[in-house]
């Protein structure tokens, strides 16, 4: 008896974990079109999609960007989940909201100008190999596919994020979610 309860709980654990492991390396199935009634800076704090991002969200608040970014677009924002961020030593972070200047430098470098869903981030890879974009800061971001096959970004500076969700739609741009925090 106790052995078919330690197995059973063991299986649920097993199902639990593979299941948080899936969720955060499948794609976000796309929103349609219609369904977007917010801005792409709404959807970084919304629970429809993730409250994976909130700590993004803050940010760009927190370093003056969210007038841009409500603005009329279209953006698509390279954004960091809240795992990324955590990852940042206290004393990072600390420096950073204590310098709106500089964290702004650093979050206009997950945004670019224009609507880069998943459909046209893969097209225009397939077409070179890499595909290079300017963020609104005019810094470049590298997009390639790794040995994993998983999406990845790379920075000016070397620094690499993979890109962890797809597709999370607002009104005016996309939000593409990674797993590291670029420019830093």
């Amino acid at each position: 008896m106790k052995k078919t309860i330690l197995t059973v709980i063991a299986a649920l654990a097993i199902g639990v974990f593979s299941e948080k492991t899936f969720a955060q390396t499948t794609p976000a199935p796309a929103a349609p079109a219609a369904a977007a009634t917010v801005d792409v800076l709404s959807v970084l704090s919304s629970s429809d999609y993730s409250s994976d991002y909130q700590t993004m969200a803050i940010a760009l608040r927190a370093a003056n960007q969210g007038a841009t970014l409500k603005g009329a677009g279209p953006f698509t924002i390279f954004a960091p989940n809240n795992t990324a961020f955590s990852n940042l030593t206290a004393a990072q972070l600390d420096a950073l909201f204590a310098d709106p200047a500089k964290l702004a430098t650093i979050l206009r470098g997950h945004v670019v100008a224009g609507l880069n869903d998943k459909k046209a981030i893969l097209a225009a890879i397939r077409a070179t190999g890499t595909s290079t974009m300017k963020t609104i800061d005019g810094q470049t971001l590298t997009l390639s596919v790794n040995a994993a096959k998983n999406l990845v970004i790379t920075d000016a500076q070397g620094n690499v994020a993979k890109v962890i969700k797809f597709d999370m739609v607002g009104t005016n741009g996309v939000a593409i979610g990674l797993d590291a925090v670029l420019y830093k």
